[in-house]
């Protein structure tokens, strides 16, 4: 990785923070991956959905849930970075680098998937794009949600194999607590709860202020708590006094 792609320290701007984002051979290959996935399953999903299936808010719930599982590894790995940056380095440039990456791949699957059913050859649905509008929106902020997540966990935990893992955890804690009657109502505030209600384009107020809580916990809380422990950690040690 050159000099540019790995730099990290106060002067850093977005535009190099993107750079870092693909700044080494492994990161392209996961990002390639991630799109990829993305482009076939909105392929094979619009040539084995039955017609009257067929939606724009079916062929994108699986696109979107898939390419949701790596986008976080993306930003564990921006996320890192500040661990071996030399001296103070500011976790914002590096967030909001990832959130633009995030929504990016958000606009890739929704342009993947209405070019899949646009072209479907065996017709669709009665009212195809019913919902449009929320499943657009939706798409973009789970990616946001789950790139935060895996920020958080790259600024919390050092190790990038164990914080990428970390990043599948919330849907586990999803299927805990779906197992267990009296705790499956905070299943809804779980990310993948709000994935599912955002791309299924049935959103109300409730299920909104529920993504809200989603965002402030999962996406602002981790990154908050990521942040002090880095800040903490790039504090000189006090030299012990002797007498």
């Amino acid at each position: 990785m050159n000099g540019e792609s790995t730099y990290t320290g106060l002067g850093e701007t977005i535009g190099t923070a993107l750079r870092r984002s693909a700044g080494t051979r492994p990161r392209r290959w996961l990002l390639a991956i991630t799109l990829v996935v993305g482009l076939l399953a909105a392929v094979g999903l619009s040539m084995t959905l039955p017609p009257a299936d067929r939606t724009f808010a079916t062929i994108i719930e699986p696109v979107q849930s898939l390419m949701s599982v790596t986008v976080p590894f993306l930003g564990v790995l921006l996320a890192g970075d500040l661990w071996k940056a030399p001296g103070t380095a500011r976790p914002l440039p590096s967030l909001l680098a990832a959130t633009l990456l995030a929504a990016a791949v958000g606009v890739f699957g929704l342009v993947v998937c209405a070019l899949a059913l646009a072209v479907a050859s065996s017709g669709s649905a009665a009212d195809p794009w019913l919902n449009a509008g929320t499943v657009t929106a939706g798409s973009v902020l789970v990616q946001i949600v789950g790139q935060l997540v895996g920020t958080g966990l790259g600024l919390l935990v050092r190790s990038p194999v164990i914080a990428c893992l970390a990043t599948l955890a919330p849907m586990g804690l999803w299927w805990v607590l779906g197992a267990v009657d009296f705790l499956r109502p905070a299943q809804a505030f779980t990310p993948y709860a709000t994935l599912r209600n955002l791309l299924s384009g049935h959103m109300n107020p409730l299920t909104w202020t529920q993504w809200v809580a989603v965002l402030l916990i999962w996406g602002v809380g981790l990154n908050v708590l990521g942040a002090a422990r880095l800040r903490r950690s790039q504090q000189p040690t006090p030299r012990a006094e002797y007498a």
